[in-house]
């Protein structure tokens, strides 16, 4: 996802264009890893010095929920990471170090059948480092 298109998803759905959100998109583009609301707020504090976790907090749920942002937590923590490019079902595989993901398109799923447990949803991670960090 770019900018431009999360601003237009914005829009649509009836939210309003502010310098702030436009920045934290732009992070999100050029940092292309999860990032966590800390993160955000080192980033925006030098402009927005007023910026509370309750503002970043907010808006992470609203990117998330209109699918601009997806979500993961690594130890305990939420992290948050422009929504993939890669089209269809595809799951990610996530570097500890520096967050890198890459796509995935194996699913286990595909092996799993119930007959007593009607599953709505599923999410697969794999967990390592990347050649870079290795």
């Amino acid at each position: 996802m770019e900018v431009r298109e999360a601003l237009e998803i914005l829009k649509e759905n009836g939210y309003k264009f502010t310098r702030k959100r436009e920045m934290f998109l732009e992070l999100f583009a050029r940092e292309r890893r999860y990032l966590t609301a800390k993160d955000v707020l080192e980033h925006l504090k030098p402009t927005f010095s007023g910026l509370s976790f309750d503002t970043i907090y907010r808006n992470l749920a609203v990117f998330t929920d209109l699918g601009i942002l997806e979500e993961t937590e690594l130890d305990g923590e939420k992290r948050f990471r422009f929504s993939c490019a890669t089209s269809g079902h595809h799951h990610h595989m996530i570097c500890l170090e520096c967050g890198k993901t890459s796509a995935i398109q194996a699913c286990p799923m595909n092996e799993i059948q119930s007959d007593d447990f009607f599953i709505t949803d599923h999410k697969f991670e794999i967990y390592g480092y990347c050649q870079e960090c290795h």
